[in-house]
């Protein structure tokens, strides 16, 4: 099921009133499907868990959980949602994005400017580096590492040195998008939670459109938050049995969704 994305996610500046038929038109032509998934199972997720970062690594999900004091890396299983193995982070640090990297998994911080280097499968640190400006989502292709920090602009890294290879910016129906947070890269498409929102944008790396929009508003409604910073945010691929998960901060549930064609 598809059908067209109006303003809701943006609040684009302006109103249907006073903009001319022929514009309406133009720029109803650029905007993005919306896309509705399909949740295929429920998993318990951890509700105290203030979700950062997602990843699927070795039959197991890492996240990354924030919050000053109350920052760590984790493995978790994904049938049971328990925790089989975490690593803290500095207890000054709000811990941030995460993404896999040969064999390792990187994880940001908010304010530092401090990306945490571990191994993958046990979680060992492996030392820090630096980059400039603040760390949102993390993810990676081939080449580089990924970042978001709350604007509208991608940020691709050297995934050796965090040094800024090139930036993107982010746009929905030709205007800039800000706000991305979470980030999964999802067959060639960055997948992008945007903050407070129950939307998830599919965002081409090369021009920064985005390309379609997943709908999370009945997820979001069913997980029925009451607080406003509950919001969704994590994205998991598992592309060896192309399977995607979503969940949020201190959700009490993992949802393995698949989309429509």
């Amino acid at each position: 099921m598809s059908r067209w994305l109006f303003l809701p996610l943006l609040a684009l500046a302006g109103s249907a009133g006073a903009t001319p038929p022929q514009a309406a038109s133009a720029v109803m032509a650029r905007q993005p499907a919306l896309v509705v998934p399909i949740v295929v199972r429920r998993l318990p997720h951890d509700r105290a868990a203030f979700t950062e970062g997602l990843v699927w690594h070795g039959g197991a999900l890492i996240e990354s959980v924030g919050l000053e004091g109350r920052s760590d890396v984790r493995r978790v299983d994904p049938v049971s949602g328990k925790v089989t193995l975490r690593r803290t982070i500095p207890a000054a640090q709000f811990g941030e994005g995460l993404a896999l990297w040969k064999g390792e998994a990187i994880s940001l911080t908010w304010h530092d400017g401090v990306a945490h280097r571990w191994t993958a499968a046990t979680l060992k640190p492996l030392g820090t580096m630096r980059y400039t400006g603040e760390g949102w989502g993390l993810t990676s292709d081939a080449t580089s590492l990924i970042r978001s920090d709350g604007s509208a602009t991608l940020t691709f890294h050297d995934p050796a040195t965090m040094k800024v290879r090139r930036t993107v910016t982010v746009t929905f129906a030709g205007r800039a998008l800000d706000q991305l947070n979470e980030l999964e890269m999802v067959d060639g498409q960055v997948l992008a939670n945007v903050w407070h929102q129950p939307f998830i944008v599919a965002i081409d790396p090369r021009s920064g459109v985005v390309t379609r929009v997943i709908d999370l508003r009945a997820i979001v409604a069913e997980v029925g938050a009451r607080d406003p910073e509950a919001v969704a945010n994590g994205i998991a691929w598992d592309a060896k049995t192309r399977r995607l998960f979503v969940t949020g901060k201190r959700w009490p549930t993992m949802f393995e969704i698949r989309l429509p064609k």
